[in-house]
């Protein structure tokens, strides 16, 4: 067994499964987890900062600290389990999420990180949440997965006769602009 061999099966999630599922890039993969578990430390350091404000009488400011921690909290659970494994139902909650599609965990991410914003725009909330909302955006896009090849994306362009916005015919009457792009030249 190679040095590799050994960092990966160290790196392994209990219970995951050694072929891939999906088609997603396994860096993608790495810069969600990554940003997400980096995204849950300082948006919890930058909570705890904003609840500090409470001393100047800033009321928002503490309810989006006290949010940004319960989101970094819970983003923690789902991306770094091995950070919260002194509570025994989180290894369930992660496999759970991980076992639902990439957009779900998008979706919620998003959400998780909106509220503080709205409630107290400051840098701590503004950089704290946008970790976490990246972190979403980043799992966005593994749920759109990989772009098509280019011949499906010329068949699936190539219309039955090319017209231009006008409606007028082009000078073919199969032309796409991937086959001949000076067709459709502004004149």
């Amino acid at each position: 067994m190679s040095i590799q061999d050994k960092i990966s099966a160290l790196m392994a999630r209990p219970g995951q499964d050694l072929v891939a599922k999906d088609d997603v890039p396994w860096w993608l993969k790495t810069a969600g987890r990554g940003v997400g578990t980096v995204g849950g430390f300082i948006a919890a350091l930058l909570g705890i900062w904003n609840c500090v404000s409470i001393l100047t009488g800033n009321v928002s400011g503490l309810i989006a600290g006290m949010w940004q921690i319960v989101a970094s909290f819970i983003v923690l659970c789902v991306e770094a389990p091995c950070c919260c494994m002194f509570i025994d139902q989180v290894q369930r909650f992660s496999d759970m999420v991980d076992n639902r599609p990439y957009w779900n965990r998008a979706l919620g991410y998003v959400i998780l990180a909106i509220p503080p914003v709205i409630l107290d725009f400051a840098f701590s909330t503004f950089f704290g949440s946008g970790l976490i909302f990246a972190t979403g955006i980043i799992y966005g896009m593994m749920a759109l997965g990989r772009k098509a090849s280019r011949e499906d994306m010329a068949a699936v362009a190539s219309p039955q006769m090319a017209t231009s916005p006008s409606g007028m015919q082009g000078d073919h009457q199969r032309a796409t602009l991937m086959e001949d792009p000076d067709v459709w030249r502004p004149s």
